[in-house]
């Protein structure tokens, strides 16, 4: 027989603010991604003049169909979209891997191996010894320039020994036993057990790789290695002639509503640039919430 549970006032105010107060603050995260996307397939005039709020007026797709014929799109997007993954899947199969090492007593110099990595947390030399030394070893005009820097990544390190840290050694000494070797023992017991914060440094190693530009802006000159957030953020910068230069080669007529502006033009490629990532959240959020607090926190 069911049993009825009894809720007393108290705790039903708390579930009542609760709920409130968390539904508004995820109205408040979503609601620039909303109006950025209805300024998009908007009347341009009305976004232009800043009419549209809420709800899309004289719906239209022409800001993208514009913005995917932009020079070199194509060719930036692939660039993006590898950095991506061959990025993160160096970044986690090499924090997974050191943070594994600097767990076994064993290991020759763990300790100062450790704290050797640790410390680059805390201190730079900054951006020109960097670029120099990037130069130095040929990473200029280089796809391997975005891939690794980053296979080694001290925070990530962290997460990843406090996690298997917190795995009971009986199953390593079982697999050991059995003449399982170090490596043999990774990839049979531990990794399988640590997929929980792998996932969650994907995350990190991914929204990182495709948001980053900087290093392409110093690193590249050959228009092959351009990343798309690089091409976009100088489209960005250059919106106002973007507009009137897309405007004035279009060889179909087009409605004043539909004529592109600086502020549509922006608008559009931040849409561009930010969905592709969002896209990656829902299969990795089942494991973001318990892969960060297990890493972050020993017990």
């Amino acid at each position: 027989m069911s049993r009825k549970i009894k809720i007393s006032r108290g705790d039903m105010l708390f579930t009542i603010v609760n709920y409130t107060f968390f539904g508004l603050f995820t109205i408040i995260c979503i609601l620039p991604f909303y109006y950025l996307f209805i300024n998009t397939i908007s009347n341009n005039d009305l976004t232009k003049r800043g009419l549209i709020t809420l709800i899309p007026r004289g719906f239209h797709l022409n800001n993208y169909m514009q913005v995917f014929r932009l020079r070199g799109l194509g060719q930036a997007a692939f660039v993006s979209i590898a950095r991506t993954v061959v990025g993160s899947a160096a970044t986690v199969i090499g924090s997974a891997f050191v943070g594994y090492l600097v767990t076994k007593r064993e290991m020759w110099g763990r300790t100062f191996w450790y704290r050797y990595i640790i410390v680059t947390m805390y201190f730079s030399a900054g951006l020109v010894p960097w670029y120099m030394n990037m130069v130095m070893l040929h990473l200029t005009n280089n796809f391997l320039a975005y891939v690794l820097p980053g296979i080694v990544a001290p925070f990530n390190i962290i997460l990843v020994k406090t996690y298997i840290e917190s795995i009971p050694a009986s199953l390593e000494e079982s697999a050991a036993i059995d003449g399982a070797g170090t490596f043999r023992v990774f990839v049979s017991i531990i990794w399988p057990l640590i997929t929980p914060i792998l996932a969650t440094i994907a995350i990190f190693s991914a929204v990182g790789n495709w948001n980053a530009f900087t290093d392409t802006l110093f690193l590249m000159t050959d228009e092959r290695y351009f990343t798309l957030q690089f091409v976009l953020y100088r489209y960005l910068n250059e919106a106002n002639y973007l507009a009137s230069i897309m405007r004035s080669g279009s060889t179909m007529p087009v409605e004043v509503s539909q004529a592109l502006t600086p502020r549509t033009i922006q608008m559009t490629i931040s849409m561009v640039v930010i969905f592709p990532i969002l896209l990656v959240y829902p299969f990795l959020q089942r494991f973001f919430v318990k892969g960060i607090m297990i890493g972050a926190v020993k017990g």
